[in-house]
């Protein structure tokens, strides 16, 4: 694993960084082959384990999924049609643009864009292209644009929510043509749709669908609980990011955030030698930092302790990880956080902040959230066989600086891309996906307690002691499967 420093202060890292075969991609999707990152992948086919695929809904049954969902060029392609470059996807928190001008660079689908804050205090996101020859509007991750923005190559300047301003030398260069003020193709054009839900901006490239609260639906406690936490009602954006790069297809990180069966094996080294040293600190002073229980939970918590957790799964893909595994313990500093709290909402209103059952929030298909810390994590495909995970913390707005320091903490120590718990993870993701684009077989299989699934109105639930189950990848690909099924249909 690889890790520089950005000019802007965030840190990238590059896992697993391996040349892959190189292969021509023969099959029903296909008429030429397919490249990602400059190489051709998967694509060879297997002479004798291939099962034909006629068509993509073939590629997914209730239990188990086709290879060539995570391998195949053509497919990733539809992908962001389909689902990315129409469902709602995360672009930031408003407080990453609080002044007027500023602005973040960032990716929905294959389209580059802006999340920016106008002069109406408005954030609206726009594409980064100038509608004159192309050239991106802005080269740099986050800035302020002053007044307006002002393309680089020919000196075109459009207002904060994109409209024209001024073309150079328009009357006399433009007149008798198409290119007139009030034409809209000369603005920079807009997402279709733009709604934020508790200072959180989702953006929509299709003009029609649900509204982001109905696509949400009961996942929005995520944020609810999140900013609910805070004293003031909400978080503010810690401006330092992690940004991994991952050789591996981008569902293969959703899978991953809830599969409750993982941790006690993958992180099982990383937890004991925390633990081992967070037993020798209390036997020598009696009392053992906290921040060792946030590694040293992966050798505690045990499989049967996961088995007792519970996950809700969505139609949307959204799925709800229950089980709060609790960092409240009676120190001065949670004393008083917790009094904050009932100052700022009393007694009884506290007491249910603080009890909200819930580890893990995964919105479908491009968030991952553990609003208990102040994490989230957001998921950019870059290929069929590369995906950006951008990883952020929150400051609890009004909360003691304690508070905030444990979510540095736990961002530094379980989400960074320095740490073994990350570095486990990546290692897996990129193992998967070379045995995925192998002829050793052609289907993965979701059939951990399949059948034991308890569902109400849509909602399906794992059954009692079943938190392990694989019921949330299943429900992952049900949602693909109905995204992909017609670029015109589910939204």
């Amino acid at each position: 694993m690889r890790t520089a420093r950005s000019g802007n202060g965030s840190w990238v890292c590059n896992a697993r960084v391996r040349p892959l075969a190189t292969r021509s991609l023969t099959h029903p999707l296909a008429t030429k082959p397919a490249y990602t990152s400059g190489r051709a992948t998967d694509a060879r086919r297997p002479a004798v384990l291939l099962e034909r695929i006629s068509n993509l809904a073939e590629l997914v049954e209730p239990d188990r999924v086709h290879r060539q969902v995570y391998t195949d060029a053509d497919i990733f392609r539809l992908e962001m049609e389909r689902i990315h470059e129409r469902v709602w996807i995360y672009c930031g928190h408003e407080s990453q643009v609080p002044k007027a001008g500023d602005y973040c660079a960032v990716q929905i689908g294959r389209q580059p864009m802006l999340m920016v804050r106008g002069n109406d205090r408005q954030v609206r996101v726009l594409y980064n292209r100038c509608p004159h020859r192309g050239n991106m509007m802005c080269g740099d991750r986050q800035g302020n644009t002053g007044d307006f923005f002002r393309c680089s190559y020919h000196a075109w300047t459009f207002h904060h929510d994109g409209k024209l301003k001024n073309i150079p030398m328009m009357e006399s260069g433009y007149d008798g043509t198409r290119l007139t003020r009030d034409n809209p193709d000369c603005n920079m054009k807009s997402a279709a749709r733009v709604e934020s839900y508790r200072g959180f901006v989702f953006a929509s490239l299709a003009d029609d669908g649900p509204s982001l609260t109905e696509f949400l639906g009961p996942s929005k406690i995520a944020f609810d609980d999140m900013c609910d936490r805070a004293p003031m009602g909400e978080v503010e954006i810690v401006p330092n990011c992690f940004r991994v790069i991952q050789n591996s297809n981008w569902k293969i990180f959703l899978e991953n955030q809830l599969d409750a069966l993982h941790p006690s094996v993958t992180h099982q080294s990383t937890g004991r030698a925390a633990l081992d040293v967070e037993n020798e600190i209390k036997k020598e002073t009696g009392h053992a930092p906290l921040s060792y229980h946030m590694l040293s939970a992966f050798a505690s918590v045990t499989i049967e302790k996961w088995d007792d957790f519970q996950t809700l799964n969505y139609p949307n893909g959204h799925c709800i990880l229950t089980g709060y595994m609790g960092l409240r313990p009676q120190d001065p500093d949670t004393l008083a956080y917790e009094q904050s709290l009932v100052d700022a909402y009393g007694e009884k209103r506290k007491d249910e902040i603080l009890s909200t059952n819930i580890h893990h929030v995964l919105i479908y298909p491009g968030l991952s959230v553990q609003s208990p810390l102040q994490q989230l994590r957001a998921v950019r495909p870059l290929g069929v066989d590369k995906t950006l995970t951008e990883i952020w913390h929150f400051r609890l707005k009004g909360a003691p600086e304690p508070i905030y320091r444990r979510a540095l903490a736990y961002y530094n120590l379980v989400n960074s891309p320095a740490t073994l718990v990350n570095a486990d993870d990546l290692e897996n993701f990129w193992k998967i996906h070379q045995g995925l684009s192998s002829d050793g077989g052609d289907w993965v299989n979701f059939q951990r307690h399949y059948g034991r699934d308890v569902e109400n109105n849509g909602v399906v639930q794992t059954g009692p002691g079943m938190g392990t189950s694989e019921a949330p990848m299943r429900n992952q690909m049900k949602a693909w499967a109905k995204y992909m099924k017609s670029g015109n249909e589910a939204h």
